[in-house]
């Protein structure tokens, strides 16, 4: 066999294979679902490049008018992170574009979804790094008008409102979102309300209960992490383990309120449960409410929508984003 043909990270037949050579194989469907109005929420979505050097953009979605609206109303800021891995997805495949929909249509929320550069091609932190290119061009619109500015920002947007969310790999992009925003702030002194933490992945050295829930999978994420970010020191980085040792104090979260969602039987339930408790036990001097989805697995309610925990989850997630 060719030595260029050795396998090392391979989750087919679902997902991706990666080879030594560098060469990567995806088979989960990326195809893009393009930007619209959706018949079924009223949601209108548009796509916007923000960076012509990278290629970074976004997907931008506004919802219709309720009742009783004013067409110049502010209304509350999502910025969204994709989740897979740092492996999979944009922000413009169905199953994003779809979950997104009805976020805002039931949150009547304006929402960013942004659509970073995917590892391997672009290991670990370049997700992270476009991610905060597009918050900063978010936050930048609280002090810009004219041609240049994004209308849907600049006329809807209320700035003083703005939350960040993920789910899996996108919400440990938005936990280290909030804390660059906590270090060094954001444009026009744009601060961020909330951070809603979407069965985050997160991990560590030490043994926790629930990664033998499913064994298989927590070494297939464990293996992930290191082909995603090849110059990791290991499980407890502070990339991917936000309460080791080294990682910085939780107190530094740029945020006054935090939302953590785990799924009973997701592998990955331990992490945001010591999540959710060392930022209450940190000295930061905001609000965490945990939700726990019981019997659910990681990110079920991108396939499972109409299960009553799903509901359950995007209630509080809806909530969250008004509190």
């Amino acid at each position: 066999m060719n030595p260029d043909d050795e396998i090392v990270y391979d989750t087919t037949p679902c997902f991706i294979r990666v080879f030594k050579s560098g060469r990567v194989e995806r088979y989960l469907c990326s195809a893009a679902t393009a930007a619209s109005v959706d018949p079924a929420t009223g949601v209108s979505s548009k796509d916007v490049l923000i960076s012509p050097e990278t290629g970074v953009s976004a997907r931008l979605y506004i919802p219709r008018l309720r009742e009783g609206d004013r067409p110049e109303q502010k209304l509350p800021v999502l910025v969204y992170f994709h989740g897979g891995g740092f492996c999979l997805g944009s922000a413009f495949m169905p199953l994003y574009h779809n979950y997104l929909n009805s976020l805002v249509a039931q949150a009547h929320v304006v929402a960013v979804s942004a659509d970073y550069r995917l590892a391997p091609e672009h290991p670990v932190p370049t997700a992270h790094d476009d991610s905060w290119t597009v918050l900063r061009w978010v936050a930048g619109h609280a002090g810009r008008g004219g041609p240049a500015a994004e209308a849907w920002l600049a006329e809807r947007a209320d700035f003083e409102r703005v939350f960040l969310a993920g789910e899996g790999a996108g919400a440990n992009i938005a936990h280290h979102m909030a804390m660059r925003a906590g270090i060094g702030g954001l444009p026009c002194g744009v601060r961020i309300r909330g951070v809603a933490l979407i069965h985050p992945y997160f991990l560590g050295s030490d043994r926790v209960e629930s990664a033998e829930i499913h064994p298989a999978k927590t070494e297939n994420l464990e293996t992930q992490w290191r082909t995603m970010c090849p110059s990791s020191s290991g499980l407890d980085d502070p990339m991917i383990n936000p309460v080791a040792e080294a990682a910085p104090s939780l107190a530094g979260l740029g945020c006054g309120r935090a939302l953590v969602c785990v799924g009973g039987e997701d592998a990955l339930r331990d992490r945001g449960r010591a999540y959710y408790r060392r930022l209450r036990e940190s000295g930061w001097g905001g609000e965490a409410t945990l939700f726990e989805a019981e019997g659910k697995a990681h990110t079920f309610h991108l396939f499972e929508t109409d299960c009553e925990e799903a509901m359950a989850q995007q209630k509080a997630v809806c909530c969250f984003l008004h509190l």
